[in-house]
């Protein structure tokens, strides 16, 4: 009887955890959606607030390294959930390189805009908003990545495998999210240069 206490307990907290993340994740949203109606807003108050740059090309590598690393924590998740603890070991840990690639690649877009005259504080607002929008998510992939090497270690700590799909299936979840959050602040922001 206190075993089936215990489970159910397990289950109640994991239930509580996931609705918490789901949570998150739709607050996160709503506040990229607050700073594209922000952004929509400012621009449209004159020919002379756009963008007026060109996007770095980096971008466009670090969208393929958060696309690629979709798919390898995907491939992590189904592992775990077959037991295949050496290479979900193997796709976490790629997981990981790709995600500290990607923080690194839109750090580098930084230096590339910064040394095209776009900086963080100037007359135009809309310029500005690229360094809010690709700033506040690399906050977040720094929190997926602490997600992933969470599970990684609790994978290496060999955790229950009851734990360790549920922590495979946070982390693929989230991390899912920031994949689709980065492409739509691209999308948003190459139809808005």
């Amino acid at each position: 009887m206190a075993k089936y206490t215990q489970d159910k307990e397990e289950l109640t907290q994991q239930k509580a955890k996931k609705f918490n993340l789901w949570l998150g994740m739709i607050g996160m949203f709503m506040m990229f959606a607050a700073l594209s109606s922000g952004f929509i807003v400012y621009t449209a108050g004159g020919i002379d607030r756009g963008i007026k740059t060109i996007l770095p090309e980096a971008f466009v590598y670090s969208t393929i390294l958060i696309v690629v690393s979709s798919v390898t924590i995907q491939l992590a998740y189904n592992a775990a959930r077959r037991t295949l603890f050496d290479k979900q070991k193997l796709l976490l840990a790629v997981t990981i390189l790709l995600g500290v690639g990607f923080f690194f690649m839109q750090v580098y877009a930084w230096g590339v805009l910064t040394a095209r005259g776009v900086v963080f504080v100037n007359s135009n607002a809309s310029q500005s908003f690229i360094y809010v929008f690709t700033g506040m998510h690399l906050a977040h992939i720094i929190a997926g990545i602490l997600v992933l090497v969470r599970a990684l270690v609790g994978r290496i700590r060999n955790i229950p495998q009851v734990n360790n799909v549920f922590r495979m299936d946070l982390a693929a979840l989230f991390w899912h999210f920031l994949g689709f959050l980065w492409i739509y602040i691209y999308v948003f922001l190459l139809l808005n240069q």
